[in-house]
């Protein structure tokens, strides 16, 4: 046994203070009201921001951090939920940006009130072969998805090539179907250029664009690939404005939404699918661009008649790898609340079990209600 000294002898009886251990944490913590103050900070926090708490008390995060994930402002900015980040560059005012592990969560019977955690740790970038370590830039983690890009994109080009010839052969009227598959090409290959970086720092561009030519679009895509297709029901409303989104970003979020509804719904005696615009007033997010309150009146839901998600899994399904399907990679909805949330979207799932329906539900803002 080890022999302590007199000193720490007489105060290892002594049961530690809470505000000495918060100290003591080796991680930055900051904790935030529900507008995204910093309220109190830690040593390890003031060291890293290379400012004391009287100086940081009262800026908003917006204020000190850039991240090049816009999750983690997105989870934020709903005030209840947790996240751990590993690996993302962060830009500190004043500092080169630099790879961290961030966490965040909600302080327990304090609605709105968060605490956000940064420990500065290797990443995901650390796994290079040839020792470069953070920020190389040239890690297996990074090299992996441009050899998939590039296995990917190469036959995308000859399916492209062999529409546009089959294209000169086609009459008029047949000629739409040659066209789709060369705009879908098209927008994988963007959407595999967005995809291959990980660490990027901003989201595509949003841009006025009308919500019902985007599902129309979508639609289009999954009856020209449905061997048996379910029927969509539409219940539009035709008064809405034009919203702010990426028609790009926004065809993808709808195709995933809708295939996994027709695939949900497609054994049932009477298989439906209903997508639905309404306008809903008082939406909001807490924290828009800038910090501001952000508007979100145009829903958009998809509805199927499937037997809904796994009970289980209903808190979860937009964490990365996690799925009912048998042989699903999990990936499909995370990537949905990443596209929505870059549009300053919100997206949401709920189950009605009394009538048998599993919605989805997008809320988007209007365009000219926030910067593109």
């Amino acid at each position: 046994m080890i022999a302590l000294p007199d000193w720490r002898r007489q105060e290892a009886g002594q049961k530690p203070d809470p505000k000495r251990v918060v100290a003591s944490l080796p991680l930055a913590l900051l904790q935030l009201d529900p507008d995204l103050i910093v309220q109190a900070v830690n040593p390890a926090a003031e060291q890293l921001l290379g400012q004391g708490a009287r100086r940081l008390i009262g800026k908003s995060v917006a204020e000190l951090f850039e991240f090049d994930e816009p999750l983690i402002l997105g989870r934020l900015a709903e005030g209840e939920a947790q996240l751990f980040a590993r690996g993302v560059r962060v830009h500190i005012r004043g500092q080169a940006p630099r790879p961290f592990d961030v966490m965040t969560s909600p302080v327990t019977h304090c609605p709105g009130w968060q605490l956000l955690m940064l420990h500065e740790g290797v990443g995901v970038e650390a796994l290079s072969g040839d020792g470069r370590g953070a920020g190389g830039g040239e890690g297996i983690a990074l090299r992996a998805p441009d050899v998939l890009a590039h296995e990917i994109k190469n036959p995308l080009a000859g399916i492209r090539g062999a529409a546009q010839l089959l294209d000169r052969k086609l009459s008029e009227s047949d000629r739409a179907m040659t066209g789709l598959i060369t705009a879908e090409v098209d927008r994988i290959a963007k959407l595999i250029d967005q995809m291959q970086s990980l660490s990027r720092r901003r989201a595509e561009p949003a841009q006025s664009c009308n919500l019902h030519e985007a599902v129309r679009r979508a639609q289009a895509v999954i009856a020209a690939g449905a061997p048996e297709p379910v029927a969509i029901e539409e219940e539009f409303d035709p008064s809405l404005p034009p919203i702010m989104a990426n028609p790009d970003s926004l065809v993808q979020v709808m195709l995933n939404l809708m295939s996994n509804a027709r695939e949900a719904c497609r054994f049932q005696a009477r298989p439906r699918m209903i997508v639905r615009t309404r306008f809903a007033s008082g939406i909001q997010l807490h924290a828009g661009p800038g910090g501001k309150p952000l508007r979100l009146p145009i829903e958009l839901r998809i509805s199927d008649n499937g037997p809904g998600i796994d009970p289980s899994l209903r808190d979860h399904i937009f964490e990365p790898f996690v799925t009912g399907k048998k042989n699903g990679q999990g990936l499909g909805l995370a990537l949905v609340q990443k596209l929505v949330r870059e549009m300053n979207g919100r997206i949401t799932h709920d189950r009605d079990e009394l009538g048998g329906w599993t919605h989805f539900r997008i809320h988007l803002p209007v365009a000219g209600s926030v910067a593109g």
